[in-house]
């Protein structure tokens, strides 16, 4: 049952951020709902998921007028396009996919004319693979410098996915290396709270907390494998 799976999910993770000498409620879950069906999302709803995952904007439209926003928080995980970015402000809390500064500057823009501010995610392509979306390491100063001053965005943190392995240990590296890059930047300025590390996915989530992940995302684990 959905229910048993998020319960022993939060248990893993108690028990991963205990190892990190943390606290459990230093880990937030986010449930990641991605091609699943409003009813199994409903299940997980009622079992204690308030965090949810969408990767398009489409089907979280869907969602969102299915299951409304009260009581929960949406977020975009998935990348977005620019054209998009009009549609965003209606349907989610934080953007954690925010992979250019020309889609940070983008956000910005419409949030200002809004009147309102986007909390976001930096996503880093820690990897450096060409499949993957994100800003490079190498990129991130000037990628902070630009957004320092924007009025309509807040970064909060960074976002990663390390390359797919079966073995979970394989990852370690590139959590580390994303905690390192949180904590160079970090204390270059004080005004930039990056408090958020968003890493750690079904198969790897425990390690990610190991390495100071403050957020884990979490869908094939409690829903089980989806179509791509």
């Amino acid at each position: 049952m959905i229910s048993e799976r998020i319960a022993e999910v939060r248990e893993n993770i108690e028990r991963a951020a205990r190892r990190s000498g943390r606290t459990p409620d230093q880990v937030r879950l986010m449930v990641v709902t991605k091609e699943v069906p409003i009813d199994k999302m409903r299940s997980a709803i009622a079992a204690g998921a308030v965090l949810l995952g969408e990767n398009r904007v489409q089907s979280a439209r869907e969602k969102v007028e299915e299951l409304g926003r009260e009581g929960l928080q949406w977020h975009l995980i998935g990348n977005l396009q620019k054209n998009k970015v009009k549609y965003v402000f209606d349907l989610f809390d934080r953007i954690d996919s925010v992979d250019s500064v020309a889609l940070a500057e983008a956000i910005d823009k419409r949030a200002t004319q809004l009147g309102v501010v986007m909390p976001v995610l930096l996503q880093i392509n820690i990897s450096g693979e060409e499949s993957k979306f994100g800003l490079q390491p190498e990129e991130l100063e000037k990628a902070l410098d630009a957004t320092r001053d924007m009025k309509g965005i807040r970064v909060e943190g960074f976002m990663t996915i390390p390359p797919m392995d079966p073995d979970p240990q394989h990852a370690r590296p590139y959590f580390s290396a994303l905690r390192e890059l949180r904590d160079k930047y970090a204390k270059m300025d004080k005004n930039i709270l990056l408090n958020e590390l968003s890493m750690g996915m079904s198969s790897d989530y425990a390690v990610a907390i190991e390495e100071g992940a403050t957020l884990v995302r979490v869908g094939t684990s409690i829903f089980g494998s989806r179509s791509r």
